[in-house]
């Protein structure tokens, strides 16, 4: 499971901003926790783990200090590495309405009864998370809020979704009925235009001059 992101080094010990994908960081980021890294094949710490030896808070942001990496060169090496770390397959977040992103990945997203996709992968962003939806054309983003993904059911595999109109399909063009009916008014026109020029002689007969007759 995937519980953080190292983003860049602070100070000049080896320390590292930490962005966390977990709400229990009291849990998962105490002394002595061991996560597996995941960085680019061909660098140093590619294969390989690493230890937490203190996490601390500055400003509100978390920061990391961790075994062998002594200083900012050694921090600035690890700049953009994924954290993981095992997980038991049936463990609960033990809050309500919350889900690892193991639970997630590969359930059945539902829309109107029908099956849309499966669930690719969960993307954590700043704003918000997002669902990324595997469709028969391609990913499709979803907001992960409760407007839009009102119920995740982990027993029947199904993830339902009440999306807006145009995340899932294209929305048709407005200009195109009018451009379609264009030709036609056109055509009415001329048509109309057309009789009036055939009646004109008939409406000028009574200022014609009187016959001779």
């Amino acid at each position: 499971m995937r519980v953080g992101r190292l983003l860049k080094a602070h100070g000049l010990k080896g320390a590292i901003k930490l962005e966390l994908y977990t709400d229990a960081p009291e849990r998962r980021f105490v002394p002595g926790a061991v996560f597996s890294l995941q960085v680019p094949p061909g660098t140093p710490w590619h294969g390989k783990s690493i230890e937490l030896i203190e996490l601390r808070w500055y400003n509100q942001h978390p920061v990391g200090f961790f075994k062998d990496v002594p200083d900012r060169t050694a921090a600035e090496a690890l700049a953009k590495a994924i954290l993981w770390v095992d997980q038991d397959p049936t463990e609960l977040t033990g809050e309500e309405d919350a889900w690892y992103d193991h639970q997630l990945v590969g359930l059945d997203v539902v829309r109107d009864g029908v099956k849309v996709g499966l669930v690719a992968r969960i993307d954590h962003l700043p704003a918000q998370d997002l669902i990324i939806v595997k469709t028969t054309t391609g990913e499709v983003m979803v907001p992960f809020v409760s407007a839009i993904v009102p119920s995740v059911d982990l027993t029947t595999g199904v993830v339902t979704v009440t999306p807006p109109l145009g995340l899932f399909e294209e929305i048709p063009d407005d200009d195109a009925p009018d451009a379609a009916a264009a030709p036609d008014a056109v055509a009415d026109a001329a048509e109309s235009e057309a009789a009036s020029d055939t009646a004109s002689p008939d409406a000028a007969s009574p200022d014609a001059a009187p016959s001779e007759n």
